[in-house]
């Protein structure tokens, strides 16, 4: 027979050890925010392909379509694929951030606020890529590579000093 626990115990029993509270909330809000990122860049290569007369035929080889995308339509495609590299790049990052989340923002509160710049930055880009606006495309890249590089080198300095 089962007997009744309580509620709290049972939660406690059941909760993931690396995270006490919410204490990664901006790591995994920045992981998560980044690749809505990716998926939103699909929306102007869909309709840069609508605008090169997309036929079901293409979906054998959608990359011959190229040729056919107005010049916007393949800064978006550049962007998008883009976008994947990115974000092969900075989730890791934010993971490592996650596991030491409370030594980390004890010891370096401001990077949260890098975490959330990071999403931010790469929307800014796949804007500017699609507009053709270089020098902004180019800071919002740096940007957001500096924050990734940043996440990676905190979240390491965090692991090595426990």
């Amino acid at each position: 027979m089962i007997t009744s626990v309580p509620s709290q115990l049972l939660a406690a029993s059941i909760a993931l050890p690396v995270l006490p509270s919410a204490a990664g909330g901006s790591f995994a809000w920045s992981l998560v925010l980044s690749g809505a990122v990716v998926v939103l860049s699909l929306i102007p290569l869909g309709a840069a392909r609508s605008q090169a007369d997309f036929k079901p035929s293409d979906l054998a080889a959608p990359r011959a379509m190229f040729e056919r995308l107005p010049a916007w339509g393949k800064r978006a495609n550049w962007a998008h694929q883009n976008s994947f590299e990115a974000f092969t790049l900075h989730a890791p990052a934010c993971l490592l951030c996650l596991v030491v989340a409370p030594a980390l923002l004890a010891a370096s509160p401001w990077v949260a606020l890098v975490a959330w710049l990071h999403p931010v930055l790469r929307l800014g880009y796949l804007a500017a890529y699609v507009a053709n606006i270089p020098p902004v495309r180019s800071l919002c890249w740096a940007g957001g590579i500096l924050c990734t590089a940043l996440l990676y080198g905190e979240g390491l300095r965090a692991v090595l000093r426990s």
